[in-house]
């Protein structure tokens, strides 16, 4: 195998039917039937009398019915994945709402200016009330914790007491960040009512409120268990940690919401369902965590009034937002409890639905839309800001929307954005042909332009992340495409080891686009080899489609004369 893989010199398929064992065409040709040569060669090319290098080229000779092949492909021009069933796809529209855009990000105004040259010496007491605080806090919260392994059951009552030293200092920090009243609106429910809080989430001024307001046990990111000094504190409110990205996790959490809301001896449960932070002028979809264990909710709604400082944390680094707020003579925080929701009882209600009918109310309460924005909106947001992009609507997509109708999850999609960036897009978010068949490692040849023109919905000669994304989406979750995936590595595999070679992968890629150089072969050969062995198997083979899956119409030639569907029925039969 390793010497075929090297003899690039042989043909990648027999050139005759003669004697050979491996043509399983010859007997189904007729006589009269055209036989053709194709002869691929790099881009300087060579005389058909003078035998290229290994580097310089690949000769392929195949017998093949380029007849019924053509007309196939003919029948697919304008759309090369309705082989697979596609009939094209819907980009959703799309939107220029930024939910997370801090709206006073730099200072502006001769205003601030002079504010901030006369608050001076007010943020040196404010840092000295801020420092001993902390301090207080830790201390109390390091002797809660002295000595508590069994961190399973309700933290003891005089452990709980010693926390309320901590939540007395957590008042004396909010009051150094310049929140020296805060307007409360309606009362919160008895635990025994609404055993679950939920609330919008616009500051990180959001938890240090509610835990001294009420010291529930809150839903946090396993990240903020290593941050300083706020590590040791949420561990001490029994925080239930999530990983986001984990399926795992997030039933676990799920579970545990539901064991501790159902117990009296618990504090009450708060979750922000938005799952991040806002700017407070939209509330983006929720996640449905706690909505799932079907107990009355009291929704919360938090506000920050503003003139010349938005405090929320949107595209703004933390320190800058500690800065500012220290810089301010006073900061305006509103809390308002709503009525209670409880899940419907005559019906059986879906979290979906509970969710929807308790955003809805919370929407009202602050009189904002709730968009379809997600908390993988700001992961594709934070990577375009990592990418360097200053831009970032156009790489907000509602992913509420597409998770819906595509079941695509958030690391998948942030691994699209990568793709998508690498393709170097402009200032408005776009690119073009060239670049998009560079970071595909393809090269121009009718297919690819049908390819680009299938995810170019506008067909105005760019494509925008939305495209790339719902475009490959729609391909990836195609019924067919993982029998597709499976057939186009059976027909590459031309001696049946379960591996393709550099020959097999060529020969198989060279009728899609013809004409295709040695390095080309390569280029694509190396960026299917996901383990790098030089070998495809089909673990690799599949991996690479189901991260690039517009490339499956590059073996559409397997499936012009097959029903795939009715090969998949026969093997979910067997």
């Amino acid at each position: 195998m390793a010497a075929a893989a090297t003899d690039l010199s042989r043909p990648l398929l027999p050139s005759s039917a003669g004697n050979n064992p491996t043509n399983t065409n010859s007997d189904h040709n007729p006589p009269s039937q055209p036989q053709h040569i194709i002869t691929i060669n790099n881009h300087m090319g060579f005389p058909q009398s003078e035998t290229p290098t290994n580097q310089d080229s690949i000769f392929l000779q195949t017998q093949f019915r380029f007849e019924s092949f053509d007309d196939g492909l003919s029948r697919n021009e304008e759309n090369p994945y309705g082989v697979l069933g596609s009939d094209g796809f819907d980009p959703l529209g799309s939107t220029t709402v930024d939910p997370f855009r801090n709206q006073t990000p730099k200072i502006q105004g001769v205003y601030e200016w002079i504010k901030m040259l006369v608050c001076v010496p007010i943020v040196l007491l404010r840092l000295v009330l801020f420092g001993l605080c902390m301090l207080i806090g830790y201390v109390a919260t390091k002797t809660a914790l002295h000595g508590w392994k069994n961190n399973q059951n309700p933290m003891p009552r005089w452990r709980c007491r010693v926390m309320y030293i901590t939540r007395l200092c957590t008042r004396g920090i909010l009051f150094s960040f310049g929140y020296h009243w805060i307007k409360r609106k309606g009362k919160p429910a008895p635990r025994e009512t609404a055993p679950i809080l939920v609330s919008n989430h616009v500051s990180y001024i959001d938890p240090i409120f509610f835990f001294y307001e009420l010291s529930p046990t809150i839903v946090a990111s396993e990240s903020h268990d290593s941050m300083p000094f706020v590590g040791v504190i949420i561990r001490a409110m029994q925080v239930i940690y999530v990983n986001r990205l984990s399926y795992q996790s997030r039933k676990h959490a799920v579970n545990e919401i539901k064991r501790r809301a159902a117990s009296n001896r618990y504090p009450r449960v708060l979750l922000f369902p938005e799952g991040t932070t806002t700017n407070g002028r939209q509330l983006i979809s929720f996640q449905l965590g706690a909505f799932i264990p079907s107990y009355p909710i009291q929704p919360v709604v938090v506000r920050y009034p503003h003139v010349h400082f938005d405090q929320s944390w949107g595209h703004i680094a933390l320190a800058t937002l500690l800065y500012r707020m220290f810089m301010q003579f006073h900061n305006f925080m509103e809390v308002e409890y709503l009525p209670v929701i409880s899940p419907a009882k005559h019906q059986k209600e879906s979290a979906a639905r509970f969710a929807e009918r308790t955003g809805r109310a919370m929407a009202s309460a602050l009189n904002v839309v709730q968009t379809n924005h997600t908390f993988a909106d700001y992961a594709l947001l934070s990577k375009a800001a990592e990418a360097g992009q200053e831009n970032f609507s156009p790489f907000m997509v509602e992913m509420a929307k597409i998770q819906k109708l595509y079941h695509l999850s958030s690391s998948e999609a942030v691994d699209f954005l990568e793709r998508f960036l690498a393709m170097n897009p402009d200032s408005s978010g776009c690119v073009n042909y060239q670049d998009f068949i560079r970071v595909l490692r393809l090269k121009h040849s009718r297919l690819s332009e049908n390819i680009f023109g299938f995810v170019d919905v506008n067909k105005n000669g760019l494509v925008t992340f939305k495209e790339f994304l719902v475009a490959s989406a729609h391909v990836l979750k195609l019924p067919l495409f993982r029998r597709a995936c499976e057939v186009a590595f059976n027909e590459s595999d031309e001696d049946k080891d379960r591996c393709l070679s550099l020959l097999e992968f060529g020969g198989s890629m060279s009728l899609a686009i013809p004409a295709l150089a040695m390095n080309e072969i390569q280029a694509l050969f190396e960026m299917f080899d996901i383990d790098g062995d030089g070998r495809i198997n089909e673990d690799d083979f599949a991996t690479c489609l189901r991260r690039n899956p517009l490339l499956i119409a590059h073996f559409n030639h397997h499936f012009i004369h097959k029903d795939l569907d009715a090969e998949s029925g026969l093997e979910e039969m067997v």
